[in-house]
């Protein structure tokens, strides 16, 4: 059994590391010295640590670049307040059992600051100690607080700011988010460190009381035991334990000083890359200041009564060292214009140096140009809400499409309009608007006659017909059946618009293989038997950019990339491709049409356009393009107009289904005419799936023996 625990213990040991011993065992430590009483040899060997514990805080203090490199400051300093607190606990035990033995009862370091700091006289000794006091408590420690509190203070307030600023920099692309998350951990800590800095200080404060109140004990229960227990009068126990007393005050006194000294120097730093010493000296180094500062030295030399000899001495001094900083100033300055001057006339003659790859700018693949007047929509302290909507669409456009979108960049633009808004994909502008601050968009949703006070605009998402009215209106505005959002959500929604129908330019090579890579890890024999011995990852794009463009989400990556393994034996024009897999992805595209077990709502050629069509390409077998009259596809579009607009007033989804040869050039031609209408093959729709025809297409009999002719 002992073994068992004997092994546990140095299994557990193991584990700790002698860092982290350090700050229990100092805890231990300073409650066994509150406790057990102390050897004299230990009480100076506990003094000396002391006093080297301040000496390298107050060096560390110093040397730091930046406050929070010494992020520990506040627990240091508590521990190190407690750790001087017990030794006076521990002297005082000593001095008052001890004292009437002579001044070496104490050991010899609290026996040196009595005897030599202080010549022996403990009235000198007693006026230093308050002295040292009052600078340490009047002077220094009530400053720190001061700063403490107002630092404190002012970094709490400006931490939504500095949130905000790494928001908007995130979203502007100048960090990215391992950057974004660095910066919000630092200001975290900034603020946490300052709040502790400020309660800190309170301990400065109130072991600078307590150095005050541990001295006056000492000195009259000093005289109270030398007089009443070891006889002794009233002026040996004054002379033995009030010099004792003081020689104890100073030892603590000096590491309290140096702790406040500290706090201070932390408290009041600026921030730079510099250590305190460095960007003091480097600040105070001014020829100008030296030489003016020598002047005034060398004249109070030469008056009268005055020490001549160390003012004039000081002062020629001063005024040699603040030429040669002069001079070397100048010097530096010459060699760097020198410097200057060299680079100038190598870059004037080579000219293919001037620029370089770097100066290159990439654009962004999605961003968002906003007016200055807009600014409010993206600030979080005014109420904006446009940054979350935006992320909103992000990741709601990225579960819908099947891939990752990058990014939006918000970006203002002191080129447009302040109230105005343009989308830009890939450098390009893809859509634009304008909104106005303070009011917000009842949309006209197609049926309301009820007009409303407020200016009339167009809706830039669906173009539906629309008001800008103020907020005090919105609640007649619902009721009238106006559908009614705020600025934000007007942008998003044509954002959203935009994106969605231009997702194929969002896919790009990259993309396509962060989702091979995806697939790969769950089924990574059909990537490793598709790429790059079936197809490459261009030809793969390609066919994610088809089925994209017209409308089929990537959410089902694997059976899509599936069957264009299976296909790809038979081809490998990503075009033909296409055409190929799409019978397989049929359920999904219908369902994306409609909801489950409904029936599907179609548009169909009638027989003889059909046929015509089919004819045509035939007669080109080469292309996948019909060779049509002008006019012919013309009427051909308006027809398909008409039964779509007839289709949608009835509430249905428009829906085209023709024989597969013809699909992709009706599909492109309709798309690029007529926007949202799919148009489907016979084979891509289920065996199971339930269609009801809603309208034909059809043309003129003359206008089809015009054709033929």
């Amino acid at each position: 059994m002992e073994n068992t625990s004997l092994s546990y213990l140095r299994q557990g040991l193991g584990r700790v590391g002698a860092a982290s011993l350090g700050m229990p065992f100092i805890v231990l430590l300073i409650m066994s010295m509150l406790i057990v009483p102390l050897p004299t040899l230990m009480l100076d060997f506990l003094f000396t640590v002391n006093i080297l514990t301040g000496l390298i805080i107050i060096m560390v203090s110093v040397n730091v670049s930046r406050p929070l490199e010494f992020s520990s400051f506040p627990s240091i300093l508590l521990l190190a307040t407690m750790l001087r607190l017990s030794l006076n606990v521990a002297s005082t035990r000593v001095v008052l059992v001890n004292g009437h033995q002579g001044a070496g009862a104490a050991g010899e370091v609290i026996e040196a600051f009595g005897e030599f700091v202080i010549g022996g006289d403990y009235v000198v000794g007693f006026i230093i100690f308050i002295i040292l006091m009052i600078i340490n408590f009047i002077v220094v420690t009530k400053g720190a607080g001061r700063v403490s509190e107002v630092i404190a203070r002012f970094t709490l307030d400006a931490l939504p700011g500095k949130q905000m600023a790494i928001d908007a920099d995130l979203n502007a692309g100048v960090i990215d988010q391992a950057g974004a998350k660095q910066r919000r951990e630092e200001v975290s800590q900034e603020s946490d460190f300052f709040g502790s800095m400020d309660g800190a200080s309170k301990f400065v404060r109130g072991d600078a009381i307590a150095g005050i109140l541990i001295l006056l004990i000492n000195i009259i229960g000093g005289l109270a035991i030398g007089v009443g227990q070891h006889g002794l009068s009233f002026s040996q126990a004054g002379e033995i334990y009030v010099l004792l007393t003081i020689g104890d005050g100073l030892v603590a006194q000096i590491p309290s000083l140096l702790l406040s000294l500290s706090t201070a120097i932390i408290v009041t730093r600026v921030t730079t890359s510099e250590s305190m010493g460095t960007q003091a000296g480097t600040q105070l180094s001014s020829p100008r200041a030296l030489s003016i500062a020598a002047g005034i030295l060398i004249l109070l030399g030469f008056i009268p009564g005055m020490p001549h000899f160390i003012f004039l001495s000081m002062g020629f001094s001063l005024a040699a060292f603040s030429h040669y900083l002069n001079q070397s100033r100048i010097d530096s300055a010459e060699t760097t214009s020198a410097a200057k001057q060299v680079e100038e006339n190598t870059q004037k003659a080579s000219e293919s140096d001037d620029l370089d790859w770097s100066h290159i700018e990439q654009v962004d693949q999605v961003g968002l140009e906003i007016g200055y007047g807009l600014i409010p929509l993206v600030n979080k302290d005014s109420g904006g809400t446009l940054l979350a909507r935006i992320r909103g669409i992000r990741k709601k456009l990225s579960s819908e499409l099947g891939f990752l979108i990058q990014p939006i960049r918000i970006r203002d633009n002191l080129d447009i309009s302040p109230s105005a808004y343009n989308i830009v994909i890939n450098g390009a502008v893809r859509g634009l608007g304008e909104v106005q601050i303070g009011k917000e968009l009842a949309i006209n949703p197609g049926n309301i006659t009820t007009p409303l006070d407020g200016q009339r605009t167009t809706e830039p998402a669906f173009g539906l017909e629309a008001y800008w009215v103020e907020r005090g209106q919105s609640d007649f505005a619902k009721t009238a059946g106006y559908t009614v959002v705020d600025p934000a959500t007007a942008i998003a929604t044509h954002m959203n618009s935009i994106l969605k129908n231009n997702a194929d330019e969002l896919l790009g090579h990259d993309e396509t293989q962060q989702l091979l890579d995806l697939i790969s890890e769950k089924s990574p024999k059909i990537i490793e038997d598709l790429v790059p011995n079936k197809l490459s990852v261009s030809t793969i794009t390609q066919v994610l950019k088809n089925l994209l463009q017209e409308g089929i989400t990537l959410r089902d990556n694997r059976s899509i990339i599936d069957n264009l393994l299976a296909e790809s034996v038979k081809t490998k024009d990503a075009n033909q491709l296409t055409a190929l897999i799409r019978p397989h992805l049929g359920r999904i595209i219908v369902q994306d049409i409609i909801s489950v077990n409904e029936e599907l709502p179609i548009i169909t050629l009638e027989q003889p356009l059909e046929q015509l069509l089919n004819n045509s390409i035939q007669n080109d077998s080469s292309t996948n393009d019909v060779f049509l009259e002008p006019k012919l596809i013309e009427s051909i579009v308006a027809s398909v107009s008409i039964e779509k607009q007839n289709a949608e007033e009835r509430g249905n989804p428009a829906v085209m289904v023709v024989s597969p040869k013809i699909r992709p050039w009706l599909s492109r031609i309709l798309r690029q005419r007529l926007g949202n209408l799919s148009v489907l093959a016979y084979t891509e729709i289920p065996e199971d799936q339930e269609i009801r025809v809603i309208g034909r297409v059809g043309i003129q009999d003359e206008q089809q023996n015009q054709v033929a002719a």
